[in-house]
């Protein structure tokens, strides 16, 4: 962004004046006109980037639906340059790739419901699909020399074990399968026999095998049996192929092989070595090993040496510098709260060899700069997730943008940086700069449609909390605000716990400028436990979920209804995921809100340990498990449940139909036990909603989520005076 309009944007910000020009008031609708940019890449000579946006359409099948579409876009990054789309089919585009040469770009599309990589000229025309590889093929990367494209695929266990070329010796994990009564794994070797139900035990248990894989059971052994939509019983591995880059119907060739986690693989700047993210040297089952380390192999994969490796320390993000001489990762606790370590070493070197970088911020994107003076980095911090970079030499680290923006992404090449911007004026807007940021130019206008919009500006707050922290929140007042009038006022709460809400974050602010549009003050604050503020103030909920972030938010609300303007008699609430959590905790304390809404919420812990994918927040948190007393009485006093019968407040819950990040069956606890209390209640479920379904589900689902909670509140606070 200009350093004039960062500028007047910050003067606004602070300024008392609640909304900026424009006439027109935000509308639910308004969610289907944004688009987001990201993906953003550079070509290495630094004069092209590459990217997303992604956008809304309506659905061909269904005109009353709408799909998420992406596409890719090139720009110039000289002066006055605009971008121009490459790709327009139904299909999308997504994750864009420069050769080396700058002259091609690879992508990833869906093919009969599988993801393949095309490659493209890079001033566009029709892609060529380059895999057409069974199990789908993501996250492409050119060899230095230009020849091969690197990918990923994801292989189930069942495939891994009989696939000719991927496990030649019909090998067996070498960690346990964990399936009771086969110590040896061997229930997983290949077998002659045929399925018979009334047959031998190896014929019956070939029968009972093919009932797995026509779906007519699913038998559980693993750990982690939940994924984001369903429960499974299949183990998959990320594995890493090269393929030739120019030769029609080239076939894959593996670089990686076995029953382990390979979390990311990167050429070295001379194409010599591969530098491998993963953990292949457990004897845990996967489900159990936590740790990661950081392995340099030949280039065809084989014969990896150890860089960064120890018990229960996870290296993660591992970026080599242009001249291959340094390695930048991350390292952190293989479990537990903490914010990870920014850290650099020779690639030649050891452990001993490593230097940290002093930066108390979760960090994001590592890249190098071409001249290796710098690491680049996005990071949230304080209600802004600004871009940053850690100069290797002093081991300072310096912002580059805007503390109340939010950088979704960027690429950096040959002293250029593009990037795109989330900020209090438009959702995802595009810039090119300098390396230093000094002097930036706006390059794209893909929500313009907002200058016409009247939006509310928030005014930011700070207050310290009775563990001495300082704790952030910020103020939106109505979009038609007139002094001396009053205004229901809606208390919007964030998830994670460790998430983080301000200006500089993207997910929520259509909702926020919504409520400003009809009439409603929006409060939102980073109570104790949220991201952004360092590695004391996220653990300072450990053991305490409930009685001191929700001390922190309210605290937020009583300062705001103090300043005058805002109807302590129409107060609401509303959050997702840990915040359906806070509000149930909150509303079953306090009387004071007129209406409530939880979406995909947790509300009884030790119930979340089973049914929720994310259970590992709760030995994380609370320090163990559900069936040890002092663990058990901890979950049990910190459980919105425990005190369901306190709830008065009128409350609408939501639940996606197939969220297992948390789970539902505690959601229907809430709700059959406020039922049975006669208390006043409403359940929505969502047929095939996930826990992403307010930021990437379906997105009539969206929309009808949004209007149903401001369609409940009006029912007890009735603003537009209309008759219930």
């Amino acid at each position: 962004m200009k350093i004039i309009a960062l500028g007047l944007l910050c003067c606004l910000a602070a300024n008392s004046a609640s909304a900026q020009q424009g006439t027109e008031p935000i509308k639910v609708t308004d969610l289907l006109k944004i688009k987001q940019v990201g993906g953003i890449t550079l070509s290495r000579d630094g004069r092209k980037a590459a990217f997303t946006v992604l956008g809304i359409e309506p659905d061909e099948k269904n005109k009353a639906d709408y799909k998420n579409v992406s596409q890719l876009y090139l720009l110039g990054t000289e002066a006055g340059a605009k971008p121009r789309q490459l790709t327009s089919a139904r299909e999308g585009a997504t994750q864009p790739a420069w050769s080396p040469n700058g002259q091609q770009l690879a992508f990833v599309r869906t093919v009969d419901e599988k993801p393949q990589v095309f490659v493209m000229a890079a001033d566009g025309g029709e892609g060529r699909q380059l895999t057409k590889y069974k199990h789908g093929a993501s996250n492409p990367k050119w060899s230095p020399d230009g020849k091969q494209v690197l990918f990923s695929s994801a292989i189930p266990l069942r495939e891994l074990l009989k696939d000719s070329l991927l496990n030649a010796t019909k090998a067996l994990p070498r960690w346990p399968f964990e399936k009771p009564g086969f110590d040896k794994n061997d229930q997983l070797a290949a077998t002659t026999a045929k399925p018979n139900a009334d047959g031998s035990l190896a014929e019956l248990r070939a029968y009972l095998d093919k009932n797995e894989v026509d779906k007519k059971a699913k038998v559980l052994t693993k750990l982690n049996f939940q994924d984001e939509r369903d429960v499974t019983a299949e183990q998959t591995f990320s594995q890493f192929f090269l393929i030739d880059a120019a030769q029609p119907e080239a076939k894959p060739v593996a670089i990686t092989n076995g029953f382990y986690r390979f979390n990311q693989v990167d050429f070295t700047p001379d194409g010599k070595h591969l530098l491998l993210s993963a953990d292949i040297d457990s004897l845990q089952h996967p489900d159990r090993s936590l740790e990661n380390e950081i392995y340099l192999a030949d280039r065809d994969g084989r014969r990896p040496r150890l860089l960064l490796g120890k018990e229960n320390v996870s290296y993660s993000n591992p970026v080599i510098s242009p001249s291959g001489k340094w390695l930048a990762f991350q390292m952190a606790p293989a479990l537990g709260v903490d914010v990870p370590v920014l850290a650099m070493m020779p690639l030649n070197g050891t452990e001993k060899d490593v230097i940290t970088i002093p930066f108390d911020r979760n960090k994001s994107n590592l890249t190098w700069s071409d001249d290796e003076r710098y690491v680049y980095f996005v990071a949230q911090s304080n209600g802004g997730a600004p871009l940053y970079r850690a100069n290797i030499k002093t081991r300072k680290v310096e912002k580059l943008t805007a503390a109340d923006t939010g950088i979704l992404s960027f690429g950096l090449a040959k002293n250029k940086v593009v990037y795109a911007q989330t900020g209090i004026a438009n959702p995802s807007d595009l810039f090119v700069a300098d390396a230093s940021l000094k002097k930036a130019q706006r390059a794209g206008d893909f929500n313009d449609w907002v200058k016409t919009r009247r939006l509310s500006l928030p005014e930011k707050h700070t207050f310290v909390n009775d563990k001495g922290l300082t704790v952030e929140y910020w103020v939106m007042k109505p979009a038609g605000y007139q002094a001396g009038r009053k205004y229901p006022v809606v208390l919007e709460i964030h998830g994670g716990p460790s998430a983080m809400w301000g200006p500089g974050e993207a997910s929520m602010w259509h909702e926020f400028q919504y409520y400003a549009a009809q009439g409603y003050g929006v409060v939102y604050s980073n109570p104790r436990g949220s991201g952004g503020y360092g590695q004391d103030f996220l653990r300072a909920n450990i053991k305490d979920w409930g009685t001191g972030p929700s001390s922190d938010v309210l605290t937020a609300l009583d300062k705001t209804v103090a300043e005058g303007w805002a109807d302590p008699a129409k107060l609401t609430v509303t959050g997702g995921s840990y915040a359906g959590y806070l509000v149930a905790w909150i509303i079953s304390h306090d009387q004071r809100f007129k209406a409530a809404c939880s979406q995909r919420g947790v509300y009884d812990l030790a119930t979340f340990f089973g049914e929720g994918n994310a259970w590992r927040l709760v030995p994380g948190y609370f320090g163990g498990y559900p069936w040890e007393p002092e663990v058990r009485a901890v979950l049990t006093r910190e459980s919105p449940f425990t005190y369901v019968d306190k709830i008065n407040t009128p409350y609408i819950l939501f639940h996606g139909e197939n969220d297992r990040r948390t789970g539902f069956v505690q959601s229907e606890m809430m709700y059959r036990s406020l039922k049975v209390l006669g208390r006043p209640v409403e359940y929505v479920r969502h047929p095939g909603g996930t826990h992403e379904l307010t930021r990437a589900g379906d997105n009539r689902q969206r929309i009808d989520q949004m209007l149903r909670t401001y369609e409940f509140f009006e029912r007890y606070i009735n603003t537009k005076g209309e008759v219930n």
